[in-house]
């Protein structure tokens, strides 16, 4: 645990699109990552909606990873580890749905206590979003929205009122994300949750490629990585190199690689120092014998 100072650093965004069935989630994603990245080659999407990704190609050559059933948190994974292995820029995941969809089907298959079977099932339902988070490129995750009702009480009677869209994923999941836009029925957005605050208090608008162009600027300003590459290959001693790594947790698992190597690298060389100070002591050891 050590007090350092707050720093902004480059950052690869994690968006979620929540709309309804219809209100072109798919599209604005791919304009919306058309403007985080311009080569088109550098663009995934995930798909578990029977092939929709498909239905755009025209906009650019993005490559397709076509999930099948049943949508296994598992399965998300392995998919993103694939995009972070092809070195993609972006990846859409479209649904992030059908994976809570499917840990709810199985969490009703299971035979016994409902509680101690939600103790198996939200760990993997965890990486899943935890995998989102920690990868190395721009995430845009879609999310089917349903009408939410409550019942409240109306001249004596309990009758069902609409209190918005709410979104087919597990409570909470949507805090994960650094911005959550709202898609209505008519293509339009708006931003329930922005932490950069680009589209705080903005009207509705229709996503665009410029507006993930606004984005990406706002991603790169801070320290990058390759900033922190630079960092760690001139650290000159251990305890600097695990300051480097508390400063920047996260470039921890993208960097771990060079972390591993350049400690071992001062490890060597801190034993190499211990050895010359050995055989110096030794020296003037049998130096001072000699004379006596």
């Amino acid at each position: 645990m050590k007090l350092i100072k707050a720093e902004r650093k480059h950052a690869k965004i994690k968006v979620c699109l929540q709309g309804p069935s219809g209100s072109g989630k798919t599209f604005s994603a791919l304009l919306m990552a058309s403007g985080l990245e311009s080569d088109w080659n550098r663009i995934a999407i995930i798909d578990s909606e029977n092939g929709s990704a498909h239905l755009y190609s025209n906009l650019g050559d993005y490559s397709v990873i076509n999930l099948s059933k049943p949508f296994t948190p598992e399965k998300y994974i392995e998919a993103l580890e694939m995009v972070e292995q092809a070195q993609m820029e972006v990846c859409i995941i479209d649904s992030i749905t059908h994976e809570w969809e499917s840990i709810l089907q199985e969490h009703s298959s299971m035979t016994g206590n409902s509680f101690t079977n939600w103790g198996k099932l939200t760990p993997r339902h965890n990486a899943f979003v935890q995998k989102i988070l920690s990868v190395p490129f721009h995430v845009i995750g879609t999310t089917r929205t349903k009408q939410d009702y409550v019942l409240t009480e109306k001249n004596g009677k309990m009758v069902p009122e609409k209190v918005g869209l709410k979104g087919v994923q597990r409570d909470g999941v949507d805090y994960e994300f650094t911005l959550v836009f709202d898609i209505d029925i008519k293509h339009q957005a708006t931003a329930s949750k922005d932490r950069t605050g680009l589209f705080v208090d903005k009207p509705q608008f229709m996503i665009s490629s410029e507006t993930g162009r606004l984005i990406k600027s706002w991603c790169e300003t801070g320290t990058s990585i390759e900033q922190v590459k630079e960092f760690i290959k001139s650290c000159s001693d251990l305890e600097k190199l695990r300051d480097i790594y508390r400063k920047y947790p996260s470039f921890k698992q993208s960097l771990q690689d060079l972390f591993m190597l350049r400690s071992k690298q001062l490890k060597e060389v801190e034993i190499d120092i211990s050895n010359d100070l050995i055989n110096l002591n030794k020296a003037l050891s049998n130096g001072t014998t000699n004379s006596q």
